[in-house]
């Protein structure tokens, strides 16, 4: 049955002219009838050089606005429409613009996981990947980062010249990890190497052998030397490193690493997308233009300073 759903997508695809992204959280039957994997970050600006007319984001909502900002000649959807980002949405343009009007020589730093309307009030967005690169290169010396904390505290311990300000925001599954949990996975596994996401809690991340973005963590696993990994993100990255490296072995830091909203997406989702996308039925993202126009700059500043 997943076999003839498999087929059928990537029959429907080729006839609509649909490009799909998955995000790399997504289950490994959706990788494996996507166009593009990765990063959230790293699958909107790959499609934005794609020649399909129609984007299908597999990931959360934040994903399909970045998408759509940067492609906006293109239709783009969404998969599942109920799939969203607690993190994304932990706050309001309207506090951050408070926050900017109380001190306006604060450059403004947000976290890619955002939403449009937080992005169009920020002078800069970045990636886990890029955040401290971006935040030295910055003129400013006084910094709003947002929205989380914890990744924020990651920066702040790198980029010790700058006044780093950070709010209570971060992601909910990555902020539950706790640091006796590593202590307990290494005695389970003392030959593991610890890859950990800065967006768990600086308890965890100063124990990492590697701490960085999702792309980091797996390109680091394939290309050491090392055959034990304990994986510090969401536990589906430990499922597909072991599928893609099964001469080493992968282990989850911790049980609480599952992303409920990334696992809403199924199969069937793709397939339902496609086949109802002349009919209405497939979720599109539409955003106002002077919206897209705003939240533009801190992508396109993002890119100029190197992400």
């Amino acid at each position: 049955m997943m076999q003839q759903t498999k087929e059928k997508i990537l029959q429907l695809k080729r006839e609509k002219d649909v490009c799909i992204l998955a995000h790399s959280y997504q289950a490994q039957e959706i990788l494996e009838a996507a166009d593009i994997t990765g990063d959230s970050f790293a699958l909107s600006k790959a499609a934005m050089e794609v020649p399909q007319e129609n984007l299908l984001v597999c990931g959360v909502h934040f994903m399909a606005e970045t998408a759509k900002i940067l492609s906006p000649q293109k239709k783009v959807y969404l998969a599942h429409k109920g799939a969203g980002c607690p993190m994304a949405e932990q706050f309001t343009p309207e506090e951050i613009l408070a926050y900017r009007k109380a001190e306006p020589d604060r450059a403004v730093v947000a976290y890619v996981n955002t939403t449009a309307a937080l992005k169009a009030v920020s002078d800069v967005c970045v990636t886990s990947s890029s955040a401290v690169e971006i935040v030295k290169k910055l003129d400013a010396q006084k910094i709003l980062f947002i929205p989380d904390c914890n990744l924020g505290s990651f920066v702040q311990q790198q980029v010790r010249d700058k006044d780093i300000q950070l709010l209570d925001g971060g992601c909910p599954v990555h902020r539950a990890v706790e640091a006796w949990e590593v202590e307990q996975t290494r005695k389970e596994h003392p030959g593991a190497e610890l890859l950990v996401h800065p967006e768990c809690i600086k308890e965890v991340t100063a124990q990492a052998d590697y701490a960085g973005s999702t792309a980091g963590i797996m390109k680091y696993a394939r290309e050491n030397p090392g055959k034990e990994y304990i994986i510090g993100t969401e536990m589906s990255i430990a499922d597909h490193l072991q599928y893609q490296c099964p001469d080493k072995r992968f282990y989850p830091l911790s049980k609480k690493l599952i992303c409920p909203d990334m696992k809403l997406t199924t199969l069937n989702d793709v397939l339902l997308s496609l086949e109802g996308l002349e009919a209405g039925e497939a979720f599109e993202i539409v955003m106002e233009e002077k919206l897209m126009d705003a939240a533009r700059v801190s992508i396109q500043r993002m890119i100029e300073l190197g992400e």
